[in-house]
This record gives C-alpha cells, sequence and structure tokens, in this order.
C-alpha cells in the first residue's frame, strides 16, 4: 500500500492522518496496519524509528471507536478498552503523545499509568471513563492488585518496546494482565529486536501470532551515516572537542557506558563552554524530565546520557549520535544509533573508537556487507 487511505480504517482516524501530513505508510505499518484490522494477534520485529507505535495506534483506536460506533460504549469506570504496556514512563508519555491528536476527532480518551508518579496521581489518572491506558507493567499489577482498575473489558493488549521489559518479573506481570483481560484478547507485541526475555514472552504468550519481521531489522536504517574516530592512548576528549567545533542542526546526543562517565563529561564539556545537559539513571526524576524537555525545546543542544537514552526516547530534532564510549553489545548499538536518522529523516552516529573497540566495529560493518544480516 502507497498511502494511508488504502486501508480500511475509520474516517475520523484518516482525518486526523490526513492533518498531521501523514500519507505514506513505512513498511512496518504496511504489514502490520492490515493484520491487526483483521483480529490476529500480531510480533512485529522492526528497526528503531520505523514507525512502530503508529502501526498498533491505528488499528487500536478503529477498533475501539468502531465498538463504540456499534452502540457499545464504556459504561464501567476504571475499565479501559484497550491498553498499551511499555518499559518506561519516558516511552509511555511519547506514546501517549503519539495517540492524543487522534482523540480530538475519534473522541476517544487517553490515560496514562506510569512508573515515577505518586499512587495518588496515578489513581486519579485513572478515574472516570477512558477507553485507551498506556501504562508500565509495575505501577499497572499495583493498582489491579488494589482493585482500582479492572481490565476485563481490554480488547487489544499491545507491549511496546518488549525488548527493553529487563525486569524479571516482567514475564509473569505480562501473563497476570493478559490473563484479567477479555477472553477475546487480540495481542500484539513491537520490539526492534528479539533478546531472550522477549523470546520467551513470544513462546510464552504469542503462541499462534503472526510475525512481522522487516528485513534489516537488527541493523541501522539507511538513512544513517556512520563515522568512526580512533581514539589514540584513551585520549577521547580532544577528538570529541574537534567533532563539536563542527555544529549541526538539532542536537547532539552523547552516550557514555556508566553514570560516573556521565557526570564527568558533563564536567568537561562545562569547562569548555559546552552548554549541555544530562540524563541518567539515579537522578533526580523532576530534574531528567526538566532536562530532557530543555533539550527537545532546543535551550541546549547536547544531551549527556548512558543507555537510559538508548531505548525508546524519540526526539525529531536529533541529528547526530556520538558513542563518546562505545557499548559491549551489538543490540546497544543499534539502539543508540536508533535515536537519530527516525521515520526516513537522515542522521550520523560518530564512534570514538579504541583499540578493544575494534571487534564490535567489524561486526557492524559485516553487518552492512551482509543482505540478510
Amino acid at each position: 500500500m502507497d498511502s494511508f487511505s488504502q486501508f480500511e480504517l475509520l474516517p475520523t482516524i484518516k482525518e486526523t492522518l490526513k492533518e498531521k501530513k501523514l500519507s505514506k505508510p513505512t513498511e512496518i505499518q504496511v504489514r502490520a496496519v492490515p493484520a491487526l484490522l483483521a483480529g490476529r494477534s500480531v510480533v512485529g520485529i522492526s528497526q528503531t524509528g520505523s514507525g512502530k507505535t503508529l502501526a498498533y495506534a491505528l488499528p487500536v483506536l478503529h477498533k475501539i471507536k468502531s465498538l463504540e460506533n456499534d452502540g457499545l460504549k464504556t459504561t464501567e469506570t476504571s475499565q479501559p478498552r484497550a491498553a498499551v504496556i511499555v518499559p518506561t514512563r519516558e516511552l509511555g508519555e511519547q506514546v501517549s503523545k503519539v495517540l492524543k491528536p487522534f482523540t480530538h476527532t475519534t473522541r476517544l480518551r487517553v490515560r496514562t499509568l506510569l512508573g515515577g508518579t505518586t499512587l495518588e496521581v496515578a489513581k486519579k489518572n485513572i478515574s472516570g471513563h477512558f477507553e485507551v491506558l498506556v501504562a508500565t507493567p509495575g505501577r499497572l499489577v499495583q493498582l489491579m492488585d488494589r482493585g482500582l482498575i479492572n481490565l476485563i473489558d481490554v480488547q487489544m493488549l499491545i507491549f511496546d518496546e518488549a525488548d527493553q521489559m529487563l525486569d524479571p518479573g516482567f514475564l509473569n506481570d505480562a501473563k497476570n494482565i493478559a490473563a484479567n483481560c477479555s477472553n477475546d484478547l487480540q495481542l500484539a507485541l513491537f520490539s526492534a529486536t528479539v533478546s531472550a526475555q522477549m523470546q520467551k514472552l513470544m513462546t510464552e504468550l504469542f503462541e499462534g501470532a503472526e510475525v512481522i519481521k522487516i528485513e534489516g531489522s537488527n541493523r541501522t536504517v539507511s538513512t544513517l551515516i556512520t563515522q568512526n574516530q580512533t581514539v589514540i592512548d584513551g585520549k577521547r576528549l580532544p577528538v570529541l572537542e574537534k567533532i563539536l567545533a563542527k555544529p549541526v542542526e538539532g542536537g547532539t546526543l552523547i552516550f557514555t557506558n556508566t553514570r560516573e562517565q556521565c557526570d564527568t563529561l558533563a564536567e568537561l564539556l562545562h569547562g569548555k563552554g559546552h552548554k549541555c545537559l544530562i540524563y541518567r539513571g539515579e537522578m533526580d526524576k523532576v530534574e531528567r524530565r526538566s532536562n530532557l524537555k530543555a533539550f527537545r525545546d532546543g535551550k541546549a543542544t547536547i544531551l549527556i546520557s548512558t543507555d537510559l537514552a538508548s531505548r525508546g526516547l524519540d526526539v525529531e530534532h536529533i541529528n547526530r549520535v556520538i558513542n563518546y564510549h562505545l557499548p559491549k553489545d551489538m543490540e546497544n548499538y543499534i539502539h543508540r544509533a536508533g535515536r537519530t536518522a527516525r521515520a526516513g529523516r537522515k542522521g550520523t552516529v560518530i564512534n570514538l573508537v579504541t583499540e578493544r573497540d575494534l571487534p564490535l566495529i567489524k561486526r557492524l560493518e559485516s553487518k552492512k556487507s551482509s543482505p540478510r544480516a
């Protein structure tokens, strides 16, 4: 399909797509949307930044609104019709942001139930009538156990960025959540890579689901330019300064491997006159969110982070990713690189390469040359 207009979606949804100037679907959308609209359970594996959120959002909104049009409105409080399970608060907020424009025409209501908020705020968020819930698993199970939310009417259950659900207890939470949903439950799972944890989830919860794997998943996108800069004797900072001396449009996201490296680099760059912010675990959540907002708004052009920012973070104006310290494994590299060159846009990733990084670089080069990688 060459256009969203060819999908069998409600006119209200097509109207919003037109308003947002979204006309040409991505490959994961072309393959997943019809399957979900047909009522099939789906596992979608596709590159970071390939449009997975919209691939499930459109069928969710279509199905829930269609039920309402057929006279089956939501009648109970705190009892949604669809639920999207996300690994982090930040991703939950992004998913909600994607869904919200479509609620203006469909009149569907989206609520969030995310970690990092107080119990009182969480309870307030899910009070009253609403159709779509976006939740982190731990917080959702907590309120289910307290009888504050009921999933008995959930017709569609989506696990987004499933490879990020790293908590050992997640599989049990996922099965618990699914068991509390409607008997006619339609399931969907979307991910950029297939981790061991996700493979187990697929085996135990998604037996018989249609698996859609986009060629090139587990690889970087074709619109990404990769540059490798050699680091001699571990002296990274001079190399980084030369890179930053060449300004780019939009933001620069710099990755380190540890929180200590993140803080140290921020201090060094501040000392050199660069305005930069940090985004990592083990920092005040209000400050972390404030830093991300300032970066999104362009008040600072450099964000220094750990792998916390490598998964699920979607900031449109990131045009350059710098691996100040390269990760040890390919999966983390793919996620980091996926913060730029998203949804068909161009972007650059620059790797600061030491001698011990050469095995990873060789693997990256082999991935580029292999059409089956």
